[in-house]
């Protein structure tokens, strides 16, 4: 794993940019594409969109990336030198957000989602971070989510609000995209 980003707003690199269009290829239709509001999100949802040729919805805050406080930036060595056993021992540091936040901003954004497109298929792009916690939230094991890997959510919005979660997916081989973003 390399850097912790969080919420920091970067650009993708010209490789993001090859890996997104690669991952446009590789997809099925949807009706339109929405993500978080992060520059790497937003620009992954504009190369897929207009690579199949669909709506490009506003991004939307609440499909951040997990705010990791004070270990943005940071690689594990580092974290691990300022805050020694804090990854093997899963504790955080100040201004990490917690999981219930997580999943009351998430779970508002898809509950916006499915009422406002009833019956759409929306392709949403958000972040390795907020998708284990909503899998963890919803009792699904957590495992790790690989760059432009993602999980299928289902939202039903009637009669109350249900969300579906199903298996990690994977859009390339082990090793087919190149090196890491």
């Amino acid at each position: 794993m390399g850097r912790w980003q969080g919420q920091a707003d970067i650009e993708l690199t010209d490789l993001g940019y090859e890996q997104a269009r690669r991952a446009a290829e590789k997809l099925g239709m949807f009706d339109a594409v929405v993500s978080s509001d992060l520059l790497r999100a937003h620009r992954t949802a504009s190369i897929i969109a207009d690579n199949l040729g669909i709506g490009l919805l506003p991004p939307d805050v609440r499909l951040r990336e997990t705010d990791v406080g004070e270990w943005q930036g940071l690689t594990p060595a580092q974290i691990e030198r300022d805050w020694p056993g804090y990854l093997a021992e899963h504790k955080r540091p100040p201004g990490f957000e917690d999981d219930d936040s997580i999943v009351a901003r998430v779970t508002s954004a898809l509950a916006d989602l499915a009422h406002t497109y009833q019956g759409a298929e929306v392709l949403c792009i958000a972040h390795a971070g907020v998708i284990r916690v909503m899998r963890r939230a919803h009792r699904v094991p957590d495992t790790r989510i690989a760059n432009l890997g993602g999980c299928h959510f289902v939202v039903r919005p009637q009669p109350s609000l249900s969300i579906e979660i199903g298996e990690v997916v994977d859009l390339f081989e082990h090793g087919e995209l190149g090196e890491e973003l």
